[in-house]
């Protein structure tokens, strides 16, 4: 199991590595995650307030 663990985390750990070591020069600038970001947060958020509403209605029952 531990074999498969690492092997997995340097399949995920290598390219991200890579890609980092890239050097841009053309001056492009750096793109938002901002608008994207938000909604996660915000889909996160509500999901995990609906399973504590859910829960809380599960013990009082």
């Amino acid at each position: 199991m531990k074999k498969i663990i690492t092997t997995l985390t340097a399949f995920i750990l290598f390219p991200s590595y890579i890609v980092i070591a890239q050097q841009y020069t053309d001056g492009i600038s750096d793109a938002p995650i901002d608008g994207g970001l938000s909604l996660l947060i915000a889909s996160g958020s509500g999901y995990a307030i609906k399973q504590i509403v859910k829960r809380k209605n599960n013990k009082k029952a």
